[in-house]
């Protein structure tokens, strides 16, 4: 017995057109998705530059869709559908809609990075009637997740950095922290009152982290 062939869609998590569905006309024949991380150098007198993990970026998928309306709908103007996926790009209030690209066994949950709009075949007065979309997006994940699941790169237990003369208690909490702005959990740990002043060669104890306590917010 044959299986019945999944149809890929766009489903629009947020905005105005929320739990809308966008009917893919035909499935994509492939995608990628591509991840990466941040690794900038630390210099340090005397030895190599060292690679520092700072943070991870957000995945994207990319893929192609094709649509076509001069077999199946007499020709109309295939703009129209396009247009469907290429408007998920603008801003609602403050930002582009959350959407989930669904296709058998996969659900990716992001918003539109960007969208390419190629119109390979036209009727003879202009009229665009065949296109291929190539879209990417970004990976996201929903705020009920992120405030449920503890973060990936958070400290585990109280440790111990020392400052080098090319980096910065900034720079010491991206690596601990993923982010940067939680320079005041170590200031307030170390019960540092000015951060640019601090000298290299400095020890600093990096706690857990904690939101819920004094100095933690970013």
């Amino acid at each position: 017995m044959l299986k019945k062939i999944a149809k890929a869609t766009i489903c629009i998590k947020s905005g105005s057109r929320k739990n809308q569905e966008i009917a893919v006309l035909f499935n994509p024949s492939e995608y990628s998705i591509d991840g990466a991380n941040y690794y900038p150098e630390t210099k340090s007198p005397g030895l190599k530059p060292l690679p520092q993990f700072v943070s991870g970026q957000a995945p994207s998928l990319t893929m192609e869709l094709y649509f076509d309306t001069y077999t199946d709908e007499g020709g109309s103007d295939v703009s129209i559908k396009t247009f469907e996926v290429a408007s998920l790009m603008e801003r609602e209030t403050h930002d582009p809609p959350d959407v989930e690209f669904r296709w058998g066994e996969l659900a990716f949950f992001g918003v539109i990075e960007k969208v390419s709009q190629r119109f390979t075949m036209f009727r003879p007065d202009g009229v665009p009637v065949r296109a291929k979309l190539t879209v990417t997006i970004k990976g996201k994940r929903a705020l009920s997740k992120q405030l449920k699941d503890p973060r990936p790169n958070s400290s585990d237990k109280t440790k111990r950095r020392t400052l080098t003369a090319d980096s910065s208690i900034w720079l010491m909490a991206a690596g601990e922290y993923g982010d940067p702005r939680y320079w005041r959990l170590i200031a307030h740990q170390n019960r540092v009152d000015d951060p640019g002043a601090i000298r290299p060669g400095t020890a600093l104890v990096v706690p857990p982290l904690d939101t819920k306590r004094p100095g933690a917010g970013p």
